[in-house]
């Protein structure tokens, strides 16, 4: 067996892998709830959520030019706070969270499928999973091509969305829009700041990257500013198109504004809605599985995960141990509940992400890829507020 993972990964993958887990399945859903809190002003509630997202991503990048490792979060703790067991605690909280956002994703794509193929969902979801985690297992390279795929068929769902409501008759609160209320533009921002989680994930590839001191920077923030327009747009075209008391109370917003727009059957959306579970499910696992064999090289408990396949050149172990987790998870009933619980688990991680890297700038200032120290000062304030936001809702 192997130790090492083979660097495959070049810039356009990664940043595709980055927005495809960013705009997930999530999209689907999260512009109703946020529409619920801004109103018409939804659109500038995406884009002060990827302001406030922004500072914890140049945090991620400047760590991931010092310590490129794949267990990411828990080698710059490691470093960064002198910390080998909140290292790991952070290392199986990351693996924990991506296997149960995982789940729920999986069991929400199952959910769309059977909508429109007449399947047993048990069924539907163990050969969902056990095909994803094969192509996990094969390598990162056909893992993250697969899942480009998935994100060209999630784009251009959206795109089709921003189209109709880019188009189409606006309604009066559009047109006329009333006073701005900062304090529900907070709230929703707030809530869209939670769209933005996964751009974490990209770091976590740091041994399977082409030249990752000078890729894994600029895909992170790519990443990010491509799925910030794409929120903006989309919100855009939902207000534009869809009454917003309509739209705040809607499950599948995006289809609501396709129906609005054209008078047309939105059944191709729940298609589309598949493919951006598919995406959400694979990413997950591909990171999960890479924190494991991270972790594996830092605690010797883990030990047995830190190899790669001879062939394949992946954590076939870790990817495996994952996958089993995820659709035994999927097909359990409280994955739903445990989903809430993602969210927060990951802005604490960014609290103590942010910490390690002050820590380390203090320490030894240069580094290959630089931000300002007000940078991760920023995004641990960000990050404490959106923690006390995500208690204060109850997750």
């Amino acid at each position: 067996m192997s130790e090492h993972l083979k660097r495959r990964i070049g810039f356009g993958l990664l940043t595709a892998y980055g927005v495809g887990v960013m705009v997930g399945a999530g999209i689907y859903v999260l512009v109703g709830a946020v529409v619920a809190q801004a109103g018409v002003y939804a659109p500038l509630a995406f884009v002060i959520a990827g302001l406030i997202a922004a500072p914890s991503a140049l945090s991620y990048a400047e760590l991931s030019t010092r310590i490129p490792e794949a267990a990411g979060e828990a080698a710059y703790i490691a470093k960064g706070l002198n910390s080998h067991l909140l290292s790991v605690i952070v290392g199986l909280g990351i693996v924990f969270a991506g296997t149960v956002s995982a789940a729920a994703v999986l069991r929400g794509g199952g959910g769309y499928l059977i909508s429109v193929v007449d399947l047993p969902f048990d069924w539907v979801v163990v050969g969902i999973g056990v095909a994803l985690v094969g192509v996990a297992i094969l390598g990162a390279l056909e893992s993250l091509a697969v899942a480009a795929v998935f994100t060209v068929i999630e784009l251009a769902g959206l795109a089709a969305v921003i189209w109709a409501g880019g188009t189409a008759a606006p309604v009066a609160a559009f047109s006329a829009p009333p006073q701005i209320v900062w304090t529900g533009v907070g709230a929703g921002a707030v809530l869209a700041f939670f769209a933005f989680i996964g751009f974490e994930d990209i770091v976590n590839m740091a041994e399977e990257v082409e030249r990752p001191a000078r890729n894994l920077p600029r895909a992170i923030l790519w990443s990010l500013a491509i799925t910030s327009v794409i929120y903006g747009l989309v919100s855009f075209a939902a207000v534009r198109a869809v009454p917003q008391d309509i739209l705040a109370v809607s499950e599948q917003p995006l289809a609501l504004v396709w129906e609005y727009a054209t008078g047309q059957s939105a059944a191709f959306l729940a298609l589309i809605a598949v493919a951006a579970a598919l995406n959400g499910v694979l990413a997950q696992i591909v990171m999960a599985a890479r924190v494991l064999y991270g972790l594996g090289k830092r605690e010797a408990a883990f030990g047995i995960f830190h190899h790669a396949h001879p062939r394949f050149g992946t954590p076939a172990r870790a990817t495996a141990l994952v996958g089993v987790l995820v659709i035994g998870a999927a097909m359990a009933l409280p994955v739903a509940t445990l989903a809430g619980f993602t969210s927060t688990v990951l802005l604490g991680v960014f609290v103590l992400v942010n910490l390690s890297l002050i820590a380390l700038k203090r320490r030894e200032p240069e580094a290959p890829f630089k931000v300002p120290m007000i940078v991760p000062v920023v995004g641990l304030v960000a990050a404490i507020a959106a923690l006390g936001v995500s208690f204060g809702a109850g997750h």
